[in-house]
């Protein structure tokens, strides 16, 4: 399956998704003024480390950059510097800003832009670890060995300088070329060797390509036209990633780690995923030729497929269903009954996006005070509820929000092509009440469809209904049609 395909543009309205969910891109002029103004709380206090040669590895175009890091082979193993945002120091904790990022809980992403957290002046600019500017941060150090297993890790604030901006695609290159910059020339061997770890503890890591909606640089006519893109998670991707979930992973175990009072904190936990689904994915993998061992977990059965064939897109979709139940959990003076993440397989906390999740500042600050073995901050303690009720409110909205815009671009570029035959493959079959699931390649559409396609198969479908209003796309399959 080829997942760089042609694009077929067409001129799309989000105004009317963000007027939808009550979501406002101006940020209130109060809160702007006192993000403009704010000045680093604890510029005094902070450790000089512009020394370290961190560099940013994200998309193409952002401007709110949380994280840089820095890692280095060491004679027994590795150092990782990884520097976040310090956006608590530019943020009075009874202020308008601190108001109103609560009331906001994350940044919603659309095609056309933002509706931001922060003000663009902090996210973007002030507080962004943008290359070649001093910028304040929390810098965490963590020492692993020649397993990539962390031995020691604590983070503290620090002034630090980002001496290069890359991104994912460009990192990938690079690696392929032996050429990578010298402050991560380590990370392949490092994000290896970190997801068999996962592995090994039983994290499920879904490796499906990325639908997304992009501008359409050939659009006329003065009016903007999207794209709908099928990109392909890149191995850059999953080194990257590893280096946030080990920062979270002993951010958790810092936070457990504490005593009495002091035993505070905010995790990100999962439950384990239920039996049936379990039970369900083995039946769907024998329906689909995958041989899946009884003692083989379901993250390592995923890992070994190859993502761009048939089966692998089926089973690593219907993986979705073992990766439910996502919350935020308190830590207030003792530990809960449930502390695990099931998806990563350890505890877990949100402490490396701060300019775009509200969780992390306050996850961040319980872990400064931890590793300085000061009390955690009464506002820190006083906000762990309100955070919470805002990020459980607000990750709701975001997941509607995605699904919208890609909804709404799918229905308008296939609008023309009604009645048109497509080729598919079946994700999901039908299941009582619950309509077909398929796939097309070009453009990149996951869709319901009616009829009874047989999972796992190439089939030929129709363009039923293609509704930009309702933003509804069907396929119907004529029984017995194949590919």
């Amino acid at each position: 399956m080829e997942l760089h395909q042609r694009i077929v543009s067409a001129p799309v309205d989000f105004g009317a998704v963000r007027t939808e969910f009550g979501l406002a891109p101006d940020y209130p002029s109060g809160a702007v003024s006192e993000a403009r103004d704010a000045v680093d709380e604890f510029a005094g206090a902070r450790l000089d480390r512009r020394d370290i040669p961190l560099v940013t590895i994200d998309p193409p175009g952002a401007m709110d950059l949380d994280q840089a890091l820095h890692l280095e082979k060491t004679p027994d193993g590795f150092r990782l510097h990884y520097a976040i945002a310090d956006v608590a120091a530019f943020v009075k904790t009874d202020g308008a800003l601190a108001r109103e990022s609560l009331v906001r809980g994350q940044t919603f992403y659309f095609p056309d832009g933002t509706v931001p957290l922060h003000p663009h002046v902090l996210s973007e600019d002030r507080a962004s670890l943008l290359p070649e500017v001093d910028r304040p941060a929390a810098l965490w150090t963590i020492e692993l060995d020649e397993r990539a297993e962390p031995r020691t890790y604590a983070v503290t604030r620090a002034l630090v300088r980002s001496r290069a901006r890359l991104d994912y695609a460009g990192v990938q290159a690079d690696a392929e070329a032996g050429r990578l910059h010298p402050s991560i020339a380590a990370l392949p061997e490092f994000g290896r060797l970190r997801i068999e770890s996962g592995l090994a503890r039983g994290a499920i890591n879904l490796r499906l390509p990325s639908q997304s909606v992009i501008r359409d640089e050939n659009g006329s006519g003065g009016v903007d036209h999207w794209q709908l893109v099928l990109e392909p998670r890149t191995a850059a991707d999953d080194w990257n990633e590893q280096v946030s979930l080990l920062t979270g992973m002993c951010a958790a175990r810092i936070m457990l780690d504490g005593t009495g009072e002091e035993h505070v904190g905010l995790l990100r936990t999962m439950p384990p995923p239920p039996a049936a689904a379990i039970e369900s994915m083995r039946r769907t993998a024998a329906a689909v030729g995958v041989a899946w061992p009884a003692d083989v977990s379901a993250g390592r059965m995923l890992a070994g497929l190859d993502p761009n064939t048939p089966p692998a897109l089926v089973l690593m979709s219907e993986a979705t269903g073992l990766l439910r139940g996502a919350s935020y959990t308190i830590l207030n003076g003792q530990a809960p009954d449930t502390v695990q993440h099931s998806g990563i397989g350890a505890p877990y906390a949100h402490v490396t996006a701060p300019l775009r999740r509200l969780a992390d500042r306050y996850a961040t600050e319980i872990c400064l005070a931890h590793c300085a073995n000061t009390p955690v901050p009464q506002w820190v303690r006083e906000g762990l509820a309100p955070v919470t009720e805002s990020m459980r409110r607000t990750d709701a909205v975001a997941n509607k929000v995605e699904r919208a815009c890609i909804d709404l671009t799918e229905a308008t570029v296939l609008a023309p092509r009604l009645h048109t035959g497509f080729d598919a493959i079946v994700v999901r079959e039908a299941n009582g009440s619950r309509p077909a699931e398929i796939f097309i390649a070009d453009p990149p559409v996951l869709a319901k469809c009616t009829g009874n396609p047989p999972e796992g198969q190439h089939v030929k479908v129709v363009l039923a209904v293609s509704d930009p209003a309702t933003r509804t796309v069907t396929f119907a399959y004529p029984d017995g049609e194949s590919a």
